[in-house]
C-alpha cells in the first residue's frame, strides 16, 4: 500500500513592507529641502554693478569697500592679539587663523557669501585648533569675541545681499556647526555657541528687513516709472482720438457739401451728358461711403457708454466768448484777434481755438491771477496764436502743482496736425509763453 506524499499548505510570497505615506513625504520634503539649501549656498547672487570708474569723486567709488577695509583693519590685530596672548597660540597658527578668519572680511561689500564659504570654516579649525590649547578660566569657546562679532557683522552682510532663504541656511550651518563643536567637548563650552545663534537671528533678521525696504522701495521707483510712462501713452491716445472725433465733425461737413453737390448738379446745371450725370452719381456715392467708413471709424474711437457733442465746433469767432468767460472766472486777460481771420481752414480755425483754450486753462491752475494776453495774427501764409501770462498773482498755492499733461500733449497733437510749430516754456519773470504757428495752406480742412 502506498501512501501519497503529503502536501504542505500554501504560503503567499511575503512581500517587504512599505512605508507609511506620511513618511515617504517627510523623506522626500527633506530632501527638496536640503538641495534647495545646498543651491542657495552654491549659488550666491550676482554682485551688484561697480560704481563707474569716472564717478565725479573718488570716494563715491571706494564707498562699497569701505565697511570691509574698516571691519578688516580692526578684526586681524585684534585677532592675532587675542590667540597669541589670551590662548597662547603658536606664532604660526595664529597667523594662519587671523589671516583666513579676517581677510575675507574684506567681500562683504560684494559677495559676502563667499566671504563666509571662507570664514565658517576657518572658524571651526580654529575652535578644534584652541582644544590643544591649555584650559582658562577666562577662555572663550567655541567662538572666541573676534570670532563671534565677525561672524555677525558677516550675518548681517549675507542678510543685505542674500534672499531670505539663503540667510535661513546660513545661519542654519552656522548654528549646526556650533553644535556640533558643543557636543564635541561639551565641558570647554561656556555658551558662546547658543550666543551666536541667538545675536546671529537678530542680525540676520534685521537685515533681511532692511534688504526687503529696499527691494520694496526700487519696486516702486520702478512701478512709478512703469505708470509715468503708461499715463503719458494714455494721455496721446486720448488726445489724438479726441482730436480725431473732432476732425470727423470737420470732414464730414466738407465731404456732406460734395455729396448735395454732386446729387444737384444734374439738376442745376443744364445741358449736361448722359456721363457727366454718371460721373456725377459715382461723386455723390463715394462721399456717401467715405461718410459711412468715418462713422464707423468714430465708432471704433468713442469710450463705451459716451455720445458724440451734440453742438458744432467751436472756432476763432468763439475766442472773444472763451476769453470773456476766463476774466470772469478771476483771471486778468487781453486778447487781440486780427480782423481778417474769416476764411480759416476748419480744422486751422478749430486747433487756434483749443490752443487758446488749453492755454488758459494751464494759467488758471498753475498761476491763478497772473494777467494773461492772448493774441491771434495772420501774415497770409501763417495763422500765429500767442499765449503769454505772467506771475501768479494771488497768494497762496495754485489748483495743481503737477499737471496730467494733458494740456501740452494736446496743443502738440493739434500742431502737428496741421504741420505747425509750437514753442512753449517759463519766461525769466516767472510767466509761461506759448506761442504756435499754424500753415494756412496745405492743412487738412
Amino acid at each position: 500500500m502506498t501512501t501519497s506524499p503529503s502536501h504542505a499548505p500554501y504560503r503567499a510570497p511575503r512581500v517587504p513592507s512599505e512605508a507609511p505615506p506620511a513618511v515617504d513625504g517627510l523623506v522626500s520634503a527633506a530632501r527638496r529641502h536640503l538641495r534647495r539649501v545646498a543651491h542657495d549656498l552654491g549659488h550666491p547672487s550676482p554682485p551688484p554693478p561697480p560704481v563707474p570708474p569716472d564717478a565725479p569723486r573718488r570716494w563715491r567709488r571706494l564707498l562699497p569697500h569701505a565697511p570691509g577695509l574698516v571691519l578688516f583693519a580692526v578684526f586681524f590685530p585684534t585677532t592675532v592679539s587675542v590667540l597669541s596672548n589670551q590662548y597662547g597660540v603658536d606664532a604660526k597658527i595664529w597667523g594662519f587663523l587671523a589671516v583666513a578668519q579676517a581677510a575675507p572680511l574684506l567681500m562683504l561689500g560684494h559677495r559676502p557669501l563667499q566671504a563666509w564659504w571662507i570664514i565658517l570654516p576657518a572658524d571651526v579649525l580654529g575652535a578644534l585648533i584652541l582644544l590643544r590649547e591649555p584650559t582658562a578660566s577666562f577662555d572663550v569657546w567655541p567662538w572666541p569675541p573676534p570670532t563671534l562679532l565677525g561672524h555677525l557683522f558677516l550675518l548681517l552682510a549675507v542678510a543685505l545681499r542674500e534672499p531670505l532663504r539663503t540667510v535661513a541656511s546660513v545661519w542654519s550651518v552656522t548654528s549646526v556647526a556650533g553644535l556640533v563643536l558643543h557636543l564635541i567637548a561639551p565641558g570647554r563650552d561656556n555658551g558662546s555657541a547658543v550666543l551666536l545663534s541667538i545675536l546671529g537671528a537678530v542680525f540676520a533678521v534685521l537685515g533681511a528687513v532692511i534688504r526687503e525696504r529696499g527691494v520694496a522701495r526700487q519696486r516702486l521707483v520702478e512701478q512709478e516709472s512703469i505708470s509715468e510712462a503708461e499715463r503719458a501713452r494714455r494721455t496721446l491716445l486720448e488726445e489724438r482720438t479726441r482730436i480725431a472725433r473732432e476732425l470727423h465733425d470737420v470732414v464730414a461737413h466738407h465731404m456732406s457739401v460734395i455729396t448735395v453737390q454732386a446729387d444737384s448738379a444734374p439738376y442745376r446745371v443744364q445741358g449736361l451728358s448722359e456721363e457727366a450725370r454718371e460721373e456725377f452719381g459715382a461723386i455723390a456715392a463715394s462721399a456717401r461711403e467715405s461718410l459711412t467708413e468715418m462713422r464707423r471709424l468714430l465708432a471704433v474711437l468713442r469710450s463705451d457708454g459716451t455720445d458724440g457733442e451734440r453742438a458744432p465746433q467751436p472756432g476763432l469767432d468763439r475766442v472773444q466768448q472763451l476769453v470773456e468767460a476766463t476774466v470772469r472766472a478771476g483771471l486778468p486777460a487781453e486778447l487781440s484777434l486780427a480782423a481778417d481771420l474769416s476764411e480759416l481752414p476748419q480744422a486751422v480755425d478749430l486747433s487756434a481755438y483749443r490752443i487758446v483754450q488749453e492755454a488758459l486753462a494751464n494759467v488758471v491752475r498753475h498761476a491763478p491771477g497772473a494777467r494773461t494776453r492772448v493774441s491771434v495774427t495772420s501774415d497770409g501764409g501763417h495763422l500765429t496764436v500767442l499765449v503769454v501770462n505772467g506771475p501768479a498773482g494771488q497768494a497762496g498755492s495754485p489748483l495743481e502743482v503737477n499737471g496730467t499733461g494733458h494740456g501740452l500733449v494736446g496743443m502738440r497733437e493739434r500742431v502737428r496736425l496741421t504741420g505747425g510749430s509750437l514753442d512753449t516754456g517759463p519766461l525769466p519773470d516767472g510767466g509761461y509763453r506759448v506761442a504756435a504757428r499754424l500753415p494756412l495752406k496745405h492743412s487738412v480742412s
